[in-house]
């Protein structure tokens, strides 16, 4: 059984969501996310890498993160769990899953579009970037990347649409001018844009719906 916080909507089925968090943890805003997918059909279901583990400060986080890149074969591992245990809820309807990474979460949803290229339909990045297998892949990718982001400067951005499109995936990246990473993130009020995050989720689900409702 895969540690995280599930949310089903009323119908009980539909299609389902992985929703990987940042390197705060599996706090109460990523839990929101998990249920607002739900309200609008998904089955959303968000593992648990740090093991009950949350950050609130960024000092926190970096170590909480390092400790993740210590041991990456659990990483795996809890992803595959989190994936069987979504498509258990979401067999009736379909085996596609979509997967939405924040920042730390878009890094391992790269990779997991990769690994599971019969079962990832749909990848949505926040400011977050990475590597993987797209030639083996075969989803599409949506990303929303800030426009000041020491995170995840613009050459990263760049050169992963730029590999996505090589590998001949279907992508769309947005980018957010006046706002800076974690943008979307309602509790880190420093950097939180209620207009930038309100287009940004508009978008997420319109992508999410076009590729399973």
């Amino acid at each position: 059984m895969a540690n995280g916080y599930l949310a089903v909507p009323h119908e009980g089925k539909g299609p389902g969501v992985l929703v990987l968090h940042p390197w705060w943890g599996l706090n109460d805003t990523i839990k929101e996310v998990c249920d607002r997918l739900a309200a609008e059909g998904f089955v959303a279901f968000a593992p648990d890498l740090y093991h009950g583990k949350v950050a609130t400060t960024i000092a926190e986080a970096e170590v909480l993160a390092g400790e993740l890149d210590g041991r990456q074969e659990t990483v795996i591992a809890d992803m595959a769990t989190a994936v069987d245990l979504l498509w258990e809820h979401t067999q009736a309807n379909s085996q596609d899953i979509g997967v939405v990474g924040f920042s730390l979460g878009a890094y391992y949803a790269l990779r997991l579009s990769g690994a599971e290229p019969v079962r990832v339909r749909a990848v949505v990045l926040f400011y977050g970037t990475g590597d993987g297998d797209f030639a083996q892949a075969s989803a599409a990718y949506q990303g929303h990347f800030a426009e000041t982001d020491p995170y995840e400067p613009k050459e990263n951005v760049e050169w992963l649409e730029s590999a996505l499109t090589s590998a001949g995936r279907a992508v769309a990246f947005y980018h957010y001018p006046g706002v800076g990473h974690w943008f979307f993130e309602r509790d880190r009020t420093d950097a939180y844009n209620e207009p930038a995050a309100r287009l940004a989720w508009e978008r997420t689900l319109a992508f999410l719906k076009q590729a399973f409702l």
